[in-house]
């Protein structure tokens, strides 16, 4: 089946353009679509590409979660980022992309800790627990990452590479970390404890971009939200595990659902930040220190700092309400960041 758009020849049976996502349609009749979410996509569907807003649409990045999507369109995702898949700045779409992938992991994970939970909880199999924490530190991280992935519009990041940085990053952002708590063991408050950690993430984000491969915003987006990733799970797993040995299963899973729900707006939005910042910063020159002192890094850093400070701070109300709206304020800053990233990839496919 071709597609009318960009020609590109899909196999049958698919929805929608395994190239650039158009929507097929069938017998010349468009599928009943209830949903609202589905009304703003159809529209951008069909505007010409040099006529596309890059502004935020919510209806418009969200309107594919609910749809059917076969096995080939997951096989695609999984295969971008390679040498032979990645495309030309020329071929990249600058509109906003239409993210999926993110809520099936997470439904896949929920499955998995159900079943360990049942494994746990009612038949009382302490082999289950190893799973438990694993699956249940994981799960909100690597879905906010996966969402991330498929954010990243030049598809030049293969997925073992962001696996890589998950796994690399996030230990050593946290050994790093530890090793500013060991110079700061006589004076740790929420802003020493802001400053260590998020200096040491964007240390160890900031050694995976600096030699320009990784050079556009949305790259260092993925970049920091994979170290970030890392370093919120391995950090739960360790928490989950203090509250199991504390002989107290309702504190187990406590700890594993409230972590999970601060997660994206956690160590995974602040580090994607500082990364999308550096790469803004950086752009196609090489490396240098003068690099951190620009204004443009340093008020991300800043804002992340400081937000991390006011998370860990013990006043009234923090903890449900002032994380929740540190959560929405960070992403706020990250949808303001992708659309400069959609930004950067239009100027420079004008400047080919």
């Amino acid at each position: 089946m071709k597609c009318p758009q960009c020609v590109y020849t899909n196999p049958d049976g698919v929805k929608f353009c395994l190239s650039c996502g158009e929507k097929f349609f069938k017998n010349n009749t468009q599928e009943n679509e209830n949903s609202f979410f589905y009304e703003f996509a159809h529209y951008v569907d069909m505007v010409p590409r040099f006529q596309r807003s890059i502004e935020p649409k919510f209806q418009n990045i969200f309107s594919r979660v609910f749809r059917n999507h076969s096995e080939l369109e997951a096989d695609r995702l999984f295969i971008v980022g390679t040498a032979l898949t990645t495309p030309k700045i020329s071929e990249v779409k600058d509109t906003w992309p239409k993210p999926w992938l993110f809520a099936r992991v997470f439904i896949l994970s929920l499955l998995a800790f159900v079943g360990f939970y049942i494994g746990v909880s009612y038949f009382r199999n302490v082999n289950f627990i190893p799973g438990l924490i694993i699956v249940g530190a994981f799960a909100v991280p690597f879905t906010t990452l996966i969402f991330f992935w498929e954010m990243n519009a030049p598809q030049n990041i293969a997925f073992y590479r962001v696996i890589y940085v998950v796994m690399i990053g996030g230990i050593l952002s946290m050994l790093v970390a530890l090793v500013f708590f060991d110079i700061l063991k006589n004076n740790i408050n929420p802003i020493t404890i802001g400053i260590a950690e998020e200096l040491a993430k964007a240390i160890t984000v900031i050694t995976f971009v600096r030699y320009r491969k990784y050079r556009y915003i949305l790259n260092g987006l993925l970049i920091g939200a994979a170290v970030g990733a890392g370093f919120a799970a391995f950090e739960t797993a360790g928490y989950a595990l203090r509250a199991l040995l504390s002989g107290d299963s309702t504190n187990l899973y406590n700890t594993i659902l409230w972590r999970g729900i601060f997660a994206p707006g956690g160590h995974i939005a602040w580090a994607a930040l500082t990364g999308a910042a550096f790469c803004r910063v950086q752009g196609d020159h090489p490396f240098n220190l003068n690099m951190l002192f620009r204004f443009r890094f340093l008020r991300v850093f800043i804002l992340v700092v400081l937000m991390h400070a006011l998370w860990d701070t013990p006043i009234t109300g923090m903890f449900p309400f002032g994380q929740i709206f540190l959560m929405l304020a960070s992403w706020v800053v990250v949808f303001l960041l992708i659309r400069a990233g959609l930004k950067e990839i239009s100027e420079r496919k004008v400047m080919i």
